[in-house]
C-alpha cells in the first residue's frame, strides 16, 4: 500500500513538472525564454551602445578581405576609432557556400584567401573589434534573396558555429532572421540557441539580432512588438533601412530615416547596458539621397534612441563633412550616455523627444518633419527653469539659464540641446 503511494505521488510530480514545463514553453515565453523580461542576453558586452562599420550597405555581397583591412585601416587614420566606432563587421557573403566535411563554417576562399582568423588578428592589432554575420535560420538573406548560392545559415549548427566564431576571436556576431515566417517559438528558439552557444564559448561577444528581415506583418514586426533584451545584445526594432527620407514601402520592404524614427517614438523595449534597440546601420555619406539635414536627424536620433552606431559608408572615400558628422562629439556623447536611457516623445506630433542623462542633464532632440524652416520651442517645465541650453551640435549656448528656449530648425534637420539641471 505505502509503495503504491509513493508511486501515486510521483505520477503526481511528474505531471505537475510537465505541466508546469508545457505552461513555460508554449505560454510564458518571458520565463521559458527570457522574451519580455529584463534580463542581459551575454553578461559583460555592449556597457554602451556598439559603434563602428558594417561592410552590407556599401559592399554587399563584393566584400572581400583587402576591402575590409583598407575600412578598419580609415576607421583608425579618419580617427573615428578615437571617437568610439571600434567594431568592424563583416556582413552577409563571406563564407563559402558550403560546410567542411566536419560542417564548420569557413571563408569564401577567393575573397577571403587569408582566412576569417587572420582577419580578426589584423583587427586586433590594430584596437579594433572583430564582427561577422551568419543567418539564424538555415539559408542568410542573401542566399534566401537568391544573390548569393548555399544553404550556410546557422540553424541546427548553432553550437559548432559559436565555437568556430570563437576560435576566429570574433567580438560581436550578427544573426538575421532571414524568413517570410514571424512564428515567434521558431525565432525564440533559433536565437536563444544561438545565445547560449555564445554563452557556452565562455568568449564575450555581443549578440545583434534581426527578427524581422523577410518578414511581413501589418500589425508591427517581431522587433517592434516584443523586447528580445534577454535574448540578445541589441535587437532590430524595424525592417532594413535604405539612403531615403521616406521609403513608401509597406511593411516589408525597405525604411527611410523618418520611417525608423517614427518606430522609434515611444518604444516598448527595456534599454541598458548590455541590452539595446537597433535602429540599423547610418546611411551617412552613402550615396546622395540623403540630405545634409536629413543626415543630421538621421544622426541625432540613432543617438536619442541609444542606438547602436554602425557606419556603412566607404570609409576610405568619405568626404571632411561625412567625417565630421559621424564624429560630432556632443552627440556620440549622448549616445554614449552612461544611464542608457531611450528618448521619449513629448510633443503631440511625436518630434519633440527628451532623454535623461547620466549627469543629471537633459538631452532634448527637436525635429522639423515639414519642407520649411520652423521655430520650436522647449517648455522650461519639462527641463527645469534655471538650466542652461547648449547646442550639442556645436557646443555653443542657445538660452541663458532661466531663459526662453527656442531655435529656428530647418526642413528635416533636427536641433539637439543638453539642458543642465541648475543650482
Amino acid at each position: 500500500m505505502e509503495a503504491t503511494s509513493r508511486r501515486g505521488r510521483s505520477c503526481v510530480v511528474v505531471l505537475v513538472v510537465a505541466i508546469t514545463m508545457w505552461v513555460l514553453t508554449s505560454c510564458g515565453d518571458s520565463v521559458g525564454h527570457e522574451i519580455d523580461s529584463a534580463a542581459v542576453a551575454i553578461p559583460g558586452v555592449a556597457a554602451t551602445p556598439p559603434m563602428g562599420w558594417n561592410s552590407w550597405n556599401t559592399f554587399g555581397c563584393g566584400v572581400d578581405e583587402r576591402t575590409v583591412r583598407a575600412q578598419a585601416d580609415a576607421l583608425v587614420s579618419s580617427g573615428l576609432m578615437a571617437a568610439g566606432y571600434r567594431y568592424v563587421v563583416v556582413d552577409d557573403c563571406w563564407q563559402a557556400t558550403a560546410r567542411d566535411a566536419s560542417g564548420r563554417l569557413t571563408a569564401a576562399p577567393d575573397r577571403f584567401p587569408s582566412g576569417m582568423a587572420a582577419l580578426g588578428a589584423y583587427l586586433h592589432q590594430r584596437g579594433l573589434l572583430f564582427g561577422i554575420y551568419t543567418g539564424a535560420g538555415t539559408r542568410t538573406c542573401a542566399q534566401l534573396n537568391g544573390i548569393y548560392p548555399g544553404d550556410t545559415g546557422s540553424r541546427g549548427h548553432e553550437t559548432v558555429d559559436a565555437a568556430t566564431f570563437a576560435s576566429w576571436g570574433v567580438d560581436y556576431l550578427k544573426d538575421d532572421w532571414c524568413s517570410s515566417e514571424a512564428d515567434t517559438v521558431a525565432q525564440r528558439d533559433a536565437f536563444v540557441a544561438m545565445r547560449d552557444a555564445i554563452r557556452a564559448t565562455g568568449r564575450p561577444m555581443a549578440l545583434a539580432i534581426n527578427p524581422n528581415s523577410g518578414v511581413t506583418a501589418t500589425d508591427g514586426v517581431p522587433g517592434a512588438v516584443r523586447d528580445w533584451g534577454g535574448v540578445a545584445t541589441t535587437t532590430r526594432l524595424t525592417n532594413d533601412i535604405e539612403a531615403t527620407w521616406r521609403s513608401g514601402q509597406d511593411v516589408s520592404g525597405y525604411r527611410g530615416v523618418a520611417d525608423i524614427a517614427d518606430a522609434a517614438r515611444d518604444p516598448g523595449a527595456t534599454v541598458g547596458p548590455g541590452r539595446w534597440l537597433d535602429l540599423d546601420m547610418l546611411e551617412i555619406g552613402v550615396g546622395s539621397s540623403l540630405t545634409a539635414e536629413e543626415e543630421r536627424t538621421h544622426l541625432a536620433l540613432w543617438a536619442m534612441a541609444a542606438s547602436p552606431l554602425m557606419a556603412g559608408n566607404d570609409l576610405t572615400q568619405m568626404s571632411t563633412a561625412t567625417r565630421d558628422l559621424l564624429a560630432s562629439p556632443g552627440i556620440l556623447a549622448i549616445d554614449q550616455d552612461p544611464a542608457g536611457e531611450i528618448a521619449r516623445s513629448v510633443s503631440a506630433d511625436g518630434w519633440t523627444r527628451l532623454r535623461r542623462l547620466a549627469d543629471r542633464s537633459t538631452a532634448v532632440s527637436l525635429t522639423n518633419p515639414t519642407g520649411s524652416p520652423r521655430t520650436m520651442t522647449v517648455p522650461r517645465d519639462l527641463v527645469g527653469s534655471q538650466g542652461s541650453a547648449v547646442d550639442a551640435w556645436t557646443g555653443v549656448v542657445a538660452a541663458a539659464a532661466g531663459r526662453p528656449i527656442a531655435v529656428v530648425v530647418a526642413p528635416h534637420d533636427t536641433a539637439v540641446l543638453r539642458i543642465s539641471r541648475g543650482s
